[in-house]
C-alpha cells in the first residue's frame, strides 16, 4: 500500500490507539509516533454485577390458564395447557460495548483532526471488528482523506513491523 509523505497512519483496536505520521515517502516509510493512547477496559466478567435477565410469557387463547375476571376465575378454551415460555435474554457484553465506544471516540477524534486540516491522507489499520465499528462513525471529511484500510491487529507490534505490513499490503 502506498503511504504518501506526511500521511497519518492510525493503528487501533478496541482499547489502544497509535497515531503515526509518515516522515518518509511512499517507497521508504518512516513512521513517527504522534500520539499513543491506552483506554482501560476490564474483561467482561469484571464489569458485570448481575446475571442475564430472564423472560417469561404466558399463553393466551385456547389452552391458556384461567384468567381472573370480575373477582371470579373463568377458564378460557378447552384445549391442552402449556407451561409458560421461559428463556434468558441476551447477555450484554460490556467489554465489547466499551470497545465499540472507544472506536466511536477514535472516529470523532479523526473528524476533529480532519476538520482542522491535520492530515491530507489517512491510512487506518485495525482488526476487522474494530474497522467495521470505525466505518459506522466516519465523518465525510475523514472519508474524503481515507487512502486505505488494513484489516489487521497491529497495535502490539513495533513501528518497523507496521511499516513492513503497510509495504506488503
Amino acid at each position: 500500500m502506498l503511504v504518501p509523505h506526511d500521511a497519518m497512519v492510525v493503528v487501533a483496536d478496541g482499547r489502544k490507539l497509535l497515531m503515526l505520521r509518515n516522515q518518509g515517502d511512499a517507497e521508504y516509510l518512516n513512521l513517527e509516533v504522534v500520539r499513543k493512547e491506552l483506554h482501560p477496559n476490564p474483561k467482561d466478567s469484571d464489569q458485570k454485577t448481575d446475571s442475564s435477565g430472564r423472560s417469561s410469557s404466558s399463553q393466551s387463547g385456547p389452552g391458556a390458564p384461567a384468567v381472573a375476571q370480575g373477582g371470579s376465575m373463568h377458564a378460557q378454551g378447552g384445549g391442552a395447557r402449556f407451561a409458560p415460555a421461559r428463556g434468558t435474554m441476551g447477555e450484554t457484553d460490556f467489554h465489547q460495548l466499551e470497545e465499540d465506544r472507544f472506536a466511536a471516540e477514535v472516529a470523532g477524534m479523526l473528524k476533529e483532526e480532519a476538520l482542522r486540516n491535520g492530515f491530507e491522507s489517512l491510512i487506518i489499520i485495525a482488526p476487522p471488528k474494530t474497522l467495521g465499528e470505525l466505518r459506522k462513525h466516519y465523518h465525510a471529511s475523514v472519508s474524503e482523506r481515507l487512502k486505505g484500510e488494513l484489516a489487521k491487529d497491529l497495535t502490539d507490534h513495533p513501528v518497523p513491523e507496521i511499516e513492513k505490513a503497510l509495504q506488503a499490503a
